[in-house]
């Protein structure tokens, strides 16, 4: 386990290009594998989560060439991914064995879904069953985890609407929907973020859309393209909210994916004060992408609700963080999804800020955090979760004294490049 260290009282500038978005990148990997012919993926995200969901896809026989950000995949069509007779490892990519089991309900064979103890803690019940409801046979743990044993076959087309929104639950069932009899549909409770629709019309897919519904029809082809993966916004909201804290910073951060469903965090910053201008920067993957200038405000509390959370979800971490140094408290409602995370997120949030010495408190599902903090430089456990590890080196540098963040690798998983980048733009 390794630590790193940051001193604070720096200010950010410059330019920086964040890693390719981690969703975008799954999701181009693994139809580019269902199409017919060979996809050439740019862009793609470095993290080991993504590296996973590419492991998975070799181990089922596809071809996958090229190496870092570029990929030429070179696809088996619907339903032509060949049986592994051992286990098929999402590592610690809770996208990789969700969207994986979708796949494979749809391949008449055994399969057998496994990961490191963080994922194999998280439930995989709720995509389970629409799988069993179209016909597959899918297993579980008693307690509802992983591993997951898919047996696929002739499945049917259902309605689905999900209790709980995800766009991992609605990405696995539309998956699987494409090798079923029949239209499938999913309904949600609230719009989550929709680049597996996006990315499947790119590839040729009639994608029908009215309100939070969405269908595809069985035995819809793929056709191979090219992919441009635009920048993650997941990773880019540290640059914006690590801008917005330390006082004469001004940053702009190049190539970001502006899908509306991503960049609730920006909506949120904006509400207490932040000063970010947004400029249109072309199309990528099917997903509007910006460029966003960031310079250091005078940040106050807000509220954000819980329909909102769907839409911020992995930003909450860093959130949480602006809103300990923000004027008055915030409030952040319905979180309960975050303690099925890399590691209990929610009672990591809480015990983050203590460490830097503010005011935090779990309530229920909704975090409350006391505004106007002066942080001090702390020795923090990430606990293996990189949103709280790069949250944590954020607080250092905009702290008083010196930080370590101790098993700061688990960085790798998203952003292994962020240690560096940070580095150079700190003056």
């Amino acid at each position: 386990m390794s630590a790193r260290r940051v001193t604070g009282g720096g200010r950010l500038s410059g330019e920086v290009r964040v890693p390719g978005d981690k969703s975008v990148s799954h999701r181009a990997l693994i139809l580019g594998a269902l199409a017919e012919g060979t996809t050439e993926i740019d862009g793609l995200a470095p993290g080991a989560d993504v590296r996973s969901t590419r492991e998975v896809l070799r181990a089922l026989g596809v071809t996958i060439e090229g190496p870092g950000s570029h990929a030429a995949v070179h696809g088996r069509g619907l339903g032509g991914l060949a049986a592994h007779g051992g286990d098929l490892d999402a590592g610690n990519s809770g996208t990789t064995m969700r969207l994986m089991a979708g796949v494979l309900a749809g391949h008449p064979f055994l399969s057998h879904l496994t990961g490191d103890g963080s994922l194999c803690g998280r439930p995989m019940e709720r995509v389970a069953a629409p799988l069993r409801a179209m016909g597959a046979t899918v297993e579980l743990t008693a307690t509802g985890t992983a591993p997951m044993t898919v047996v696929g076959g002739r499945l049917k087309g259902i309605d689905w609407s999900p209790p709980v929104a995800s766009a991992q639950v609605k990405s696995a069932v539309l998956l699987a929907g494409l090798h079923a009899e029949g239209r499938t549909s999913v309904t949600e409770p609230v719009p989550t973020r929709d680049h597996t629709e996006r990315l499947l019309g790119l590839f040729g897919v009639a994608v029908e859309r009215a309100g939070t519904r969405v269908a595809v029809d069985g035995g819809s082809d793929l056709r191979a393209c090219r992919v441009s993966v635009p920048g993650d916004p997941s990773s880019a909201a540290f640059w914006v909210a690590a801008a917005s804290l330390l006082p004469g910073s001004a940053l702009t951060v190049r190539g970001v994916c502006a899908n509306p469903a991503r960049v609730g965090f920006l909506r949120a910053l904006e509400r207490m004060g932040a000063k970010i201008r947004r400029a249109a920067a072309g199309e990528k993957a099917g997903e509007p992408v910006e460029d966003w200038t960031v310079s250091a405000a005078a940040l106050r509390g807000t509220e954000v609700a819980a329909r909102e959370v769907p839409g911020l979800v992995d930003e909450v971490p860093i959130l949480a963080l602006a809103a300990a140094r923000a004027g008055g408290q915030s409030v952040f409602r319905g979180l309960g999804e975050l303690r099925h995370k890399e590691s209990d997120r929610l009672a990591g949030i809480a015990d983050l800020l203590a460490a830097f010495g503010a005011e935090a408190r779990v309530d229920g599902d909704d975090l409350r955090v006391a505004g106007g903090a002066v942080l001090r430089g702390a020795a923090f456990d990430a606990r293996g979760d990189h949103r709280l590890a790069l949250t944590a080196f954020v607080a250092g540098a905009a702290a008083k004294g010196t930080t370590s963040v101790s098993g700061a690798e688990c960085a790798e998983i998203s952003y292994p490049s962020f240690y560096a980048d940070f580095a150079e733009r700190l003056k």
